[in-house]
């Protein structure tokens, strides 16, 4: 009887203690994936510009009557509105006799909200269609550079030998060249492309190269630092037991890349993916600010705050045209750099060394 009491205690206590490491596993994960201060922060900045930049796209695409034409309302204008100011500043004298004379003769008027800019357009919604625009190339241009960037770590750290020596030798050279030099001379020449064939392309086309350039030439400057730190993780993974024993039991490299290898390596991709958005956004802005990224009619927030800047005098500062997209710019920047350090933090194989 003692025997059999004694079996059933030492099962009991087995079962405890495998539910308190379950438990406490369960905890773990939880906290490893649980956003601190800052990460929640950037969460909820960055779901608040995507809602009002991309729930907003059937308003600000919309199209609308501008006389006999209707056009999507970011680039519909109204030359006789031109720099109305925002809703916050009443309207007076000559500003409230040309809305006034507008009404009357029943031509588009758009909203005030952030008021109007030199063309008479919506300002509102050309930040918000502005916006989407510098979203969709900064995430595009951040995920061609992980794509590149792991693809290419992940061959030389698995190639080893001459051929990862050759190959971080080519990334080391291009590491030694001015990015956004290279960046605007791509720019440039496919611009110099389609002016010689100007005639043979519609304005759809030419805003479709243009930003297919600007996708490629930041993506194709951006994954070398990816490729980097992909490379040692892999050279570091590929001494562990558990891919000697792949090695051993003959599973393939493609196998063992997409089977092992890249679910360990799921950390530093997504925080690298959270670091580059911004850098590509920010690349994005600024090109465009120089007037060789998304060009008119396009709105992004670096042509937005090209054109606020030509505002500021000291006759009447029309300040809100410029504030306005650098604000979203500076939140958009601000809270992913506040997500990249939390996630970087989380995924960072040290921090469970250092906790205990």
């Amino acid at each position: 009887m003692q025997d059999g009491e004694d079996e059933g205690n030492t099962s009991a206590t087995s079962a405890t203690t495998g539910a308190r490491t379950s438990a406490a596993h369960s905890r773990s994960s939880r906290s490893r994936f649980a956003l601190g201060t800052a990460g929640r922060i950037g969460v909820a900045a960055l779901l608040f510009i995507l809602l009002a930049c991309v729930a907003t796209l059937p308003w600000s695409l919309g199209s609308v009557a501008t006389g006999a034409t209707r056009l999507a309302r970011y680039e519909a204008s109204n030359l006789s509105l031109n720099l109305l100011p925002p809703i916050w500043k009443s309207l007076h004298g000559d500003d409230l006799t040309r809305v006034d004379a507008a009404v009357a003769a029943n031509q588009y008027v758009p909203t005030r909200i952030l008021g109007t800019d030199r063309l008479g357009r919506d300002v509102l919604a050309r930040l918000l269609a502005g916006g989407a625009i510098s979203l969709l190339v900064g995430l595009s241009a951040a995920a061609i550079a992980v794509v590149v960037g792991t693809l290419y770590g992940s061959l030389a750290g698995t190639a080893g030998g001459r051929t990862d020596a050759l190959l971080m030798r080519v990334v080391d050279i291009l590491f030694g060249l001015p990015s956004i030099l290279l960046v605007v001379l791509l720019a440039v020449a496919v611009d110099g492309v389609m002016e010689r064939r100007g005639a043979d392309l519609s304005l759809f086309a030419r805003q479709t190269i243009n930003i297919a350039t600007l996708l490629i030439a930041i993506g194709g400057v951006s994954w070398l630092t990816m490729a980097r730190v992909i490379r040692g993780q892999v050279m570091s993974l590929r001494a562990k037991p558990f891919m000697e024993a792949c090695r051993a039991i003959g599973v393939g490299a493609p196998r063992q890349f997409y089977a092992h290898l890249l679910p360990n390596l799921i950390g530093p991709i997504v925080v690298y993916a959270a670091l580059a958005v911004p850098a590509a956004i920010l690349s994005e802005s600024f090109l465009s600010f120089l007037g060789i990224g998304v060009r008119e009619p396009l709105p992004s927030w670096g042509n937005l705050a090209a054109d606020g800047l030509g505002e500021l005098n000291t006759v009447e500062s029309r300040w809100w045209l410029l504030a306005a997209p650098c604000l979203f710019i500076a939140m958009t920047l601000v809270s992913l750099n506040f997500l990249g350090d939390e996630l970087r933090e989380r995924f960072d194989p040290m921090r469970g060394r250092r906790s205990g």
